[in-house]
């Protein structure tokens, strides 16, 4: 009996052993994280929190003191007509970005998904644009527009496509909107191709075999299979086309200046916060502007991503 009983102790010891080692390793990818987990709710967590609170309160620097005002702030900016306006043309950039950046991800994506010589030159060159900072952009693209020595001009007169130069940004809005939006896009269109072109290198190249052998011409095949299988990929450029859009500001900051024709939401609420020192609308400007982002990404995934299995 004794025998029986250490061998039935020594079992049970065995077992409490394995569920502590097995709780151990189950709690370590955890604590591996948790340091991530911590700065993360440091930077993104606590400012969004200050913000939902300060949305809030009326915080002006030029008529203190602060005191909550409850929707007090959201009324003062919904009532400001150049807010209005920003919200307007805020709405174009998001048409203008997701279309534009969309559509020609899905191009150049087909355009590499076949192998030539230099595909790696192009794809490394493809990235550039996306790796410099928007203001190094809106710099670069301010020189090809500029009315007095742009190569847009340039161009279009040595084409005789226009007779003088033009000032395309500041005059008109929705002139000024789109070709703003065109330096956006020539930033965020080689992650939306490099996104598509990751969704079709894992379709099998077997459905379009039997497609040829089936007859279907190169449309119905983007149409029947590509276009579906890659929806994914689609749904993550969509998002950040969107993301981008709704949070654009560099751009406009250094094409548009403090110009009302092409303001975006961000650049309005720059101008409110640190311009007027009014930080309680700033802060319910942004506020509005992560709530609507928010809602607006949700609607693209719920919208576009379907799960794909081959």
């Amino acid at each position: 009996m004794s025998a029986l009983r250490r061998r039935a102790e020594r079992a049970k010891t065995g077992r409490s052993q394995a569920i502590r080692r097995g709780r151990g390793e189950t709690a370590l990818p955890y604590a591996m994280v948790a340091p991530l987990l911590v700065f993360i709710g440091a930077l993104a967590l606590y400012p969004t929190v200050l913000t939902a609170y300060g949305a809030f309160v009326h915080n002006d620097a030029l008529d203190p003191p602060n005191h909550f005002t409850g929707f007090g702030n959201f009324q003062s900016v919904f009532s400001n007509s150049q807010v209005r306006q920003s919200f307007e043309n805020t709405g174009l950039y998001v048409v203008f970005g997701v279309l534009l950046s969309v559509g020609l991800g899905i191009f150049f994506g087909l355009l590499l998904q076949r192998r030539f010589r230099g595909r790696g030159i192009v794809l490394a060159l493809m990235v550039l644009p996306w790796a410099l900072p928007g203001v190094v952009e809106g710099v670069i693209w301010s020189w090809i527009y500029d009315p007095t020595f742009g190569v847009l001009n340039s161009t279009l007169k040595s084409a005789h496509v226009i007779s003088t130069y033009q000032l395309w940004v500041g005059t008109h809005q929705i002139e000024s909107i789109f070709f703003i939006s065109l330096v956006q896009v020539w930033q965020i269109t080689p992650l939306a191709a490099i996104l598509v072109l990751a969704s079709l290198q894992a379709i099998p190249s077997e459905l379009y075999e039997a497609a040829n052998v089936d007859g279907a011409t190169t449309w119905q095949q983007i149409k029947r299979i590509t276009l579906p299988l890659i929806r994914p990929g689609l749904a993550i450029a969509v998002v950040e086309g969107l993301v981008m859009s709704l949070n654009i500001f560099d751009q406009v900051y250094v094409l548009n200046a403090g110009a009302t024709t092409a303001s975006s939401l961000m650049s309005e609420t720059y101008q409110i916060a640190f311009g007027n020192l009014n930080f309680g609308q700033g802060y319910a400007l942004s506020l509005l502007a992560t709530v609507t982002t928010i809602a607006l990404s949700l609607l693209a995934v719920k919208l576009i991503y379907r799960r794909v299995e081959f």
